[in-house]
């Protein structure tokens, strides 16, 4: 046991006086390293010394004592500008939230400049392949911190089927189309250097190991394993009150409470990492950041890099239509009265006010088009690699933050529960430079955006006319999407026919889809269809391989077919058969396994036409 006198000579060599600090610290100061000592007397300087009223006598708990400072350890390094940051714009933002200060103060609405694309149009077909070329210079960055508790599932989105004619996860199709992408560039480019396009995911605490996990037993999903890197994000400390005292974890009085932080730390952990540095000197030029469970999202990806490159765009947000004061943030640009300007999302519920504020008495309404001026963002940014690196050496990959404490009364002074800081990924280019490029690139909806993110309760609350965002809803946009597509390639497609599942009336259309390297775009899927082909809305169609070819097909039922890299396979004739049948199924029926519940519908398999071609060769299938 340390004696009085060897904590008194600990204290006056570190300059330190007893009477500042907490008796119960001072007594286990000799437990501490001298980093230990530097971490506690940041704490108390940021006046955290409540920390430590409850610390039992020394010999008592020493081991949740270092515990703690090895918590305080890897709070402060994970954070750009350590603890003392967080608590120092903690403090400011909670200020400004109890004084109801309007982050858009000064700043005036207007509609920024971008690129509007309707699909299979010459613009398109031009933007398309402008961004296959430009494939083999980007990376990819999937942000997937979050679990499936929201929508009614208990593992990890990614792992969710992302629909259930193939079971083809999230995750294979986001490497699929990653591979497709890279491969149509590289053929682009024949004889340089075959380059490989590096994929990041974004786990947390709650996501890592299984992430790891489902992409070891797959085996990568065919990607190579170096290609992937899985980077960890770390949570922030939580705040019991405005003066940003840290929360201490009801059930351990020597751990601080934590909560994640938001996608935001997406930049911070790139920038950290070092791998943007990495990619620079390879060549790379841009840096592709999407979101977990979207199964349109590559149907748009080609065109919009198409489009940051012909634009020369250091940030290109992908947008989708939006129609007035619907709950989705508008793409904006603010000026404010001092002449600084930045492109920006602006959530729905700022937007209408702010509009009203600054000379717009209707606030957000439909123009001609019918819809909202200001495009929806769906989250899915690019970035320039060069200037990205700069503006993040800047700041650290730090991204403006906000706080959303719940008040217990009117008088805001203390809270329901504890709050912490928050950051999102499309906050990024709140700090750039007004000489900053920044634009954005809007498809139809049908086409790029169908989240799946409710549950089938939620869902079946969405006032009739609005997204649902479900598993049903996202799984059946998807075979919309495919239909749309072929139709637009000169395919008869029967139109779809309205049901209900799960309290969600949706259109079912024939359950078509492909892998990725059968169509990367609308030029691709249009050179491998000819003659008059038709799909009746029963259908069912699945392909698998890169040369399927289809000619004169007329199908009425379910037809898949397997094919090889270098098989060949033209596909004709009338096929028929009993197909496969959507089976309605109760969401609270427990016979069912979560992924299957939560659609509110099986796929019954009767009757198929299914063929693999495991040889290289030309082949020809007419019934």
């Amino acid at each position: 046991m340390a004696t009085a006198d060897s904590t008194a000579k600990l204290l006056s060599d570190l300059n330190i006086n007893a009477g500042d600090w907490p008796p119960n610290l001072v007594k286990n100061l000799h437990l501490l390293s001298p980093d230990e000592i530097e971490l506690g007397k940041t704490l108390l300087e940021m006046g955290q010394g409540h920390l430590f009223q409850d610390w039992a006598e020394p010999g008592v708990d020493d081991d949740h004592k270092k515990a703690f400072f090895a918590q305080v350890a890897k709070l402060n390094s994970s954070y750009p500008g350590g603890l003392a940051s967080y608590i120092r714009t903690a403090r400011e933002l909670l200020a400004d939230s109890k004084a109801g200060k309007n982050p858009y103060d000064g700043f005036t609405p207007s509609v920024p400049t971008g690129e509007n694309l309707s699909l299979g149009d010459d613009n398109f077909i031009k933007f398309e392949e402008a961004g296959v070329k430009e494939a083999k210079n980007a990376a990819f960055v999937l942000v997937a911190g979050g679990l499936g508790e929201r929508l009614g599932y208990n593992g990890i989105k990614v792992a969710l089927p992302a629909e259930t004619t193939t079971g083809t996860c999230f995750l294979q199709l986001y490497i699929e189309s990653i591979l497709a992408l890279q491969e149509a560039s590289n053929q682009l480019t024949q004889g340089t250097h075959q380059k490989e396009i590096p994929f990041v995911i974004m786990t947390s605490d709650d996501t890592h190991a299984r992430t790891l996990d489902l992409l070891e037993s797959n085996s990568y999903f065919g990607m190579k394993s170096t290609q992937v890197k899985l980077l960890k994000q770390e949570k922030v400390a939580c705040l019991d009150d405005n003066d940003a005292r840290l929360a201490l974890d009801p059930h351990n009085k020597y751990k601080i409470q934590t909560k994640p932080h938001g996608h935001g730390d997406v930049h911070s952990l790139l920038f950290s990492s070092g791998l943007l540095k990495v990619w620079l000197d390879s060549g790379l030029r841009w840096v592709i950041f999407f979101q977990d469970t979207n199964g349109l999202l590559f149907k748009a990806i080609p065109a919009s890099l198409g489009v940051s490159a012909t634009k020369e765009y250091h940030v290109n947000s992908l947008a989708v239509p939006r129609k007035a004061k619907e709950a989705i943030g508008g793409i904006t640009k603010l000026t404010h009265s001092d002449g600084r300007s930045m492109v920006i999302n602006v959530e729905y519920n700022q937007l209408d006010p702010l509009l009203r504020a600054t000379g717009h008495p209707d606030g957000d309404v439909n123009c001609e088009t019918g819809y909202s001026p200001f495009p929806g963002n769906i989250n899915q940014l690019i970035l320039e690699l060069g200037p990205y690196i700069e503006e993040l050496t800047k700041t650290g990959g730090a991204i403006k933050e906000f706080v959303n404490p719940k008040y217990k009364d009117a008088s805001k002074t203390s809270f329901k529960s504890s709050t912490r800081l928050e950051c999102m990924m499309q906050d990024y280019p709140k700090t750039l430079p007004p000489s900053a490029r920044v634009g954005f690139t809007v498809m139809d909806t049908w086409l790029a955006y169908a989240p799946v993110k409710n549950n089938p309760e939620e869902a079946a609350k969405v006032p009739k006319g609005n997204p649902y965002h479900s598993a049903t809803s996202g799984e059946m946009a998807i075979y919309r999407a495919n239909s749309l597509i072929l139709k637009k390639a000169g395919v008869q497609v029967e139109d779809p026919v309205q049901q209900v599942f799960n309290g969600q009336e949706v259109e079912v259309w024939p359950r078509v889809t492909w892998k990725p390297k059968w169509g990367m775009t609308f030029a691709e899927i249009k050179s491998k269809v000819s003659g008059s082909c038709s799909v009746s809305q029963r259908s069912t169609m699945a392909l698998k391989g890169r040369d399927i070819f289809l000619e004169d097909l007329h199908l009425d039922g379910a037809l898949i077919i397997n094919s090889t890299d270098g098989a060949e396979v033209k596909v004709g004739g009338s096929i028929q058969n009993k197909g496969w049948l959507i089976e309605r199924i109760d969401y609270k029926d427990t016979a069912f396994p979560e992924e299957v519940r939560i659609r509110g519908f099986r796929i019954d398999k009767k009757e198929q036409l299914e063929e693999t071609y495991s040889q290289p060769g030309k082949f020809t299938l007419k019934p």
